[in-house]
């Protein structure tokens, strides 16, 4: 065993990174300093489940409700699966809005952790879209048409609405290229980000270590 332990240390240098968990955690801190790892746990979640629903998914209109009902009904657990992965959606942007509420208010965004924040709200925005363009895949009525109103709402962003309308749904009309479209950024493009970025906050988060919770005087000047 410790020869192994050798190899590999001589291989991937473990010891130089132990002092990724030999962190200080400040007085103070309480359960609502949670909700990042919280936040992290449900995107775990949502990819493995997402990768078993992939599975068993076709992104076409002409086979996508019947494939979620397939695998509501006659995959082994599939029912199941999909329930977490639903609840799991509407867990990550319950608690990623609570994050970062959290830290506003807590004042954590501050020197030297600006950077941390900004792409804290880049991830809050990518969770957002994770959301929408998950909702249009059971390619049901309810679905369709809040896909409808969204992309609407989008097309009413000033100079460029039109143009990032069209960008969505790929046409006039929400149609084959839409559901393509909105899979691809589901299961591709935004989970990517995701990952990317997950791994630049908690590496700032460890470099920096965590913001000490401030004292009512310093709540009552922010």
């Amino acid at each position: 065993m410790a020869g192994e332990q050798g190899w590999l240390e001589e291989r991937l240098s473990l010891s130089k990174v132990a002092w990724l968990g030999n962190r200080i955690v400040p007085v103070g801190v309480s359960w609502w300093y949670t909700f990042g790892s919280a936040t992290l746990i449900t995107f775990v979640i949502l990819v493995l489940t997402g990768i078993f629903l992939m599975m068993n998914y076709s992104p076409s209109p002409d086979h996508a409700y019947d494939s979620v009902r397939y695998i509501m009904n006659t995959v082994n657990f599939g029912a199941l699966v999909r329930s977490v992965h639903h609840w799991a959606a509407y867990a990550m942007v319950f608690l990623v809005a609570l994050h970062a509420l959290r830290v506003f208010f807590m004042a954590a965004y501050r020197y030297p952790r600006e950077v941390t924040w900004i792409i804290g709200v880049v991830l809050l925005l990518l969770v957002f879209g994770m959301a929408f363009t998950g909702y249009l895949l059971p390619w049901d009525q309810k679905a369709y048409w809040a896909t409808v109103v969204g992309t609407n709402i989008a097309g009413e962003t000033p100079f460029i609405g039109g143009w990032l309308r069209t960008l969505l749904i790929g046409g006039p009309e929400i149609g084959t290229v839409t559901l393509t479209r909105f899979f691809t950024l589901h299961v591709a493009v935004l989970p990517g980000l995701l990952a990317t970025f997950i791994g630049l906050h908690l590496y700032l988060v460890i470099a920096l270590g965590i913001s000490t919770p401030p004292s009512k005087t310093e709540l009552a000047c922010n």
